[in-house]
């Protein structure tokens, strides 16, 4: 079943880059941006963690973490986090349990193949772990001021 709006996130338990387990219940008191990408250090993934990045006092001053999600191995979000100075948890979903919760993980099409991924989506669950907002096929372009303009709207 695919979270909605207004469900709780899942209790599901992941490892981050660290190789330390983590929940979102773990930030029950503060919002969470939870973004799920294609792919460390792809071009527009790489775009999109950047700003998050730039931004991050930002979100951080609304009371805000933000987390990455992709099925890369913990070695390859270290390196990701290490190479772009990313000061956010990037959380390892190899079987893409959290991803197929949200509904992201899709089957996507190119001219010569088909495969599954994450598509590019961003949700934001407030203090209580409540899904408040969900941006789906993210264009990475002014994305984060969108997130940003949502929690700073809605749920300050």
């Amino acid at each position: 079943m695919t979270i909605e709006i207004g469900q709780k996130v899942p209790d599901i338990e992941m490892k981050d880059s660290g190789g330390n387990k983590v929940k979102l219940t773990d930030y029950a008191g503060k919002h969470i941006v939870l973004y799920f990408y294609p792919k460390d250090s792809t071009p527009g993934c790489t775009t999109e963690a950047c700003s998050f990045r730039d931004n991050q006092q930002s979100f951080a001053d609304l009371d805000a973490v933000i987390i990455g999600v992709s099925p890369d191995s913990e070695e390859s979000h270290q390196k990701f986090k290490e190479k772009h100075d990313l000061p956010f948890t990037l959380l390892v979903d190899d079987e893409h349990e959290l991803a197929e919760s949200f509904g992201v993980w899709k089957l996507k099409k190119k001219p010569d193949r088909e495969y599954w991924g994450n598509e590019r989506s961003t949700f934001i669950i407030d203090k209580n772990g409540v899904v408040q907002k969900e941006f789906r096929e993210v264009k990475v372009d002014g994305h984060t001021d969108e997130a940003l303009t949502f929690i700073r709207e809605n749920l300050n």
